[in-house]
């Protein structure tokens, strides 16, 4: 028998500044170096800072569930043992609670040793629906408990189960389903409005329909900012009655038309020059952005304008937004997906759509947006 000769090592194929940074010997090295220490200590604290995120975000958890930062906001600084008392954890836990929200600015430790709210953690409670997104990352960190059976698309989500919707569901949804689901998007919808209406003017728009709009949250919004503007909401018929509720509520039930149906199915009813999709496309597939983009093309008239507001990717340059908490929050969805503003431009554009603008986002990470027109 010839012996074969061994299989030379596999040499990495990274470049060599990767190779010398994954080099053990050449970090423990950099962190004696005076120029490399700052380098060095600044990229072990970001590394760290990724292995804790999950943890961080469980802290955050607890400290809204519990409603700690709610009761120091009415209450003043208190103790570990009154927070515990209050929220029934042993004293001794509810101080390692605290202490680690202190850590992460939302609590600041007062030299008596208790408790206040700190600036963040007011910020946290003066964002429209962000406790309530919180709640609801329950659902999504069990889809994140193990990333790899979600990367390989095993098994079904916590979010699919969440978010019928995005299947195409045709009645039988339960009320309750539909209320939690309206009430989330309503909570969230305030400061997506906000940086929509900076984004994006509407001079010269008679009547605007908010495709998938919801209960109408983004609507009332326009109405404020828009008193003579005709609006019209189109969604499916299981969420007009909480769309009813809450524009009544909103003293718009006179202002907004509602029209039930399904952007699957059908055409879009006419007669509006603007339509806008505000957080809907990146509900879906490639497949049902692209027949909905021509039914928003065939619905409007000549120089009739489209409007898409939604998070997205950064595309040839990722940002952590849309490429990381986005891009698999609609992975654990499970038909949806973020796309970069270039590539739902080009969408846009093989639907028959012009003069696509895309405006900077001040906040990438509650919308970024795109604006483009119908012609002839």
């Amino acid at each position: 028998m010839v012996a074969l000769p061994e299989a030379a090592p596999r040499r990495p194929r990274a470049g060599w500044i990767a190779r010398l940074l994954a080099n053990p010997k050449f970090q423990s090295l950099a962190s004696r170096l005076p120029l490399a220490r700052g380098i060095a200590r600044r990229d072990g604290a970001a590394l760290f800072d990724l292995v804790q995120g999950f943890v961080q975000s469980q802290v955050l958890m607890a400290l809204v569930e519990l409603g700690v930062l709610r009761r120091l906001y009415d209450h003043g600084a208190q103790g570990a043992e009154a927070l515990g008392r209050a929220c029934g954890v042993p004293p001794d836990r509810m101080a390692h609670l605290a202490q680690a929200g202190a850590a992460l600015g939302l609590l600041r430790r007062r030299r008596d040793g208790r408790f206040a709210l700190a600036r963040r953690g007011a910020a946290l409670l003066g964002v429209p629906g962000l406790e309530a997104m919180i709640r609801h990352h329950r659902a999504f960190y069990a889809d994140m408990a193990d990333p790899v059976a979600l990367l390989r698309g095993e098994g079904e989500t916590e979010l699919a189960r969440f978010w019928p919707y995005v299947f195409g569901a045709r009645g039988g949804i339960a009320p309750e389903v539909a209320e939690r689901y309206s009430d989330l998007m309503a909570q969230s919808q305030a400061l997506v409005a906000e940086d929509v209406l900076r984004m994006v003017h509407l001079k010269g728009v008679r009547c605007l329909m908010d495709v998938g709009g919801g209960s109408g949250a983004f609507l009332a919004a326009v109405a404020r900012a828009h008193p003579g503007l005709s609006l019209r909401l189109f969604d499916l018929p299981e969420v007009m009655p909480e769309a009813a509720r809450r524009l009544a509520a909103a003293g718009l039930a006179g202002r907004v038309e509602t029209v039930a149906g399904s952007f699957r199915e059908g055409v879009l009813p006419e007669g509006a020059d603007a339509i806008s999709l505000i957080r809907v496309l990146y509900d879906h597939s490639d497949d049902t952005v692209t027949d909905l983009l021509a039914r928003c093309h065939a619905a409007l008239p000549p120089k009739g304008r489209l409007i898409v507001a939604e998070p997205m990717s950064g595309g040839a340059r990722p940002e952590r937004a849309g490429d990381v908490y986005f891009s698999f929050y609609t992975m654990a969805m499970g038909t949806g997906r973020v796309r970069s503003a270039a590539r739902i431009a080009g969408m846009c554009r093989a639907a028959g759509f012009v003069d696509v603008t895309i405006p900077r986002a001040p906040r990438p990470y509650i919308t970024s947006a795109l604006t483009c027109v119908r012609v002839e």
